[in-house]
């Protein structure tokens, strides 16, 4: 573990906001943001924050750059637990973010999102009598075989400020029995990223760089267990994807996990050859903002690309059986399409012919999420 010159913040109140894993950079970079105009604004405001990364993705592509691009100060702490299995990562931020804790004495432990730091750090917080802010708390699948719910359900249980994103999120967690005076509705952060990441997006290269600048494609990302770690249903999955890569081409950014089982697979090579599919490696926020908000439509399994295409009125087909982002589909542009490969065709074609669902923004996705959590920390302080 490193710990950086974090020195003791006097005696204001300290939040230590925890990131772990690429979808967390870009949910607490705009908080940061709010804090620092919060604290800069009040010099009476006893509050200030550490930024604790537990090194749950490590890589450049997958973390560095995220923070490069976002304006995210260097970590003042790295805990440096890289990959491993779910109980080995949650284990490992534990022990490692406990002895944080007991040596700088956080008044306040802020997690976001639901990865395995979310969970091991709300857990340590219970357990040394910390309190707890959870941002996007709330949001449910029911599918309890995903383990990202089970860390969403568990950190929701042990948090005592809860920041909703969404109006379903609150009943949720007035179902489950959580106080409603815990629960506050603020919006949503990933939507504060997007809309202040816009203008440095659009003037990406990366169309120009892969040779697609002027042409109609699709957008591609899949990284879940569920669909990439089956050979036989990634396999099932990427031929129906070459079919439909003939109506429209497919640009897929692979995430490590998806291109490390590719890459194994036959089809693999047949689809690379029918050129209508064209294979890159996970970019940087920036650059994939510009492909998607670029393309016809974008077919994924990922939760953050789904309210992020709700925003830009991308068409967005989902390949799971479940969503804990149902706004999405009630108001925005995703339609859930779990493995039902003939509707993906037709829904395809639909978006193709102009004919698909009409959508609204969700309530209070206006880029201002940060600055209402913001404002609520620093209620705690006066």
């Amino acid at each position: 573990m490193s710990i950086g010159n974090y020195g003791i913040i006097g005696e204001k109140m300290k939040i230590a906001n925890v990131v772990g894993a690429r979808p967390n950079f870009m949910k607490i970079a705009p908080i940061c943001r709010a804090l620092d105009k919060v604290i800069d604004s009040d010099p009476s405001l006893n509050m200030d924050y550490l930024l604790v990364h537990s090194g749950q993705h490590y890589d450049n592509n997958m973390s560095k750059i995220f923070f490069d691009e976002l304006g995210i100060s260097s970590p003042d702490v790295n805990l440096e637990i890289g990959a491993g299995t779910h109980s080995e990562q949650t284990a490992g931020v534990m022990i490692k973010f406990e002895k944080f804790c007991l040596e700088t004495h956080p008044d306040l432990i802020l997690v976001v999102g639901d990865v395995n730091s979310t969970l091991a750090c709300s857990l340590v917080g219970a357990k040394l009598g910390i309190k707890v802010a959870h941002i996007e708390s709330g949001l449910r699948s029911f599918d309890r075989t995903m383990p990202e719910e089970i860390n969403r359900i568990v950190t929701d249980t042990l948090s005592d400020y809860l920041f909703t994103s969404c109006s379903d999120a609150a009943n949720n967690l007035l179902k489950e029995g959580i106080p409603e005076n815990k629960i506050h509705f603020v919006g949503n952060v990933m939507i504060d990223t997007l809309f202040h990441s816009l203008a440095r997006a659009r003037v990406s290269s990366i169309r120009k760089n892969i040779g697609i600048l002027d042409e109609d494609y699709a957008l591609l990302t899949l990284h879940r267990p569920s669909n990439v770690d089956d050979p036989n249903l990634f396999n099932n999955i990427m031929e129906r994807l070459n079919e439909i890569s003939k109506m429209i081409r497919m640009i897929f950014v692979m995430h490590p996990r998806a291109k490390k089982q590719l890459e194994r697979m036959p089809v693999f090579e047949r689809i690379k050859e029918s050129k209508r599919f064209l294979f890159i490696d996970a970019t940087g926020y920036l650059d994939f903002i510009n492909l998607m908000s670029h393309s016809k439509l974008v077919i994924t399994d990922s939760g953050g690309v789904q309210e992020e295409t709700t925003v830009l009125g991308i068409p967005c087909l989902t390949l799971r059986e479940n969503t804990e982002r149902p706004i999405t589909i009630t108001e925005g542009t995703n339609v859930l399409i779990g493995m039902d490969f003939d509707r993906l065709t037709k829904e395809v074609k639909n978006i193709l012919s102009g004919n698909f669902k009409k959508h609204i923004v969700p309530e209070l996705w206006d880029g201002k999420a940060s600055e209402r959590i913001a404002l609520k920390l620093s209620e705690l302080c006066r």
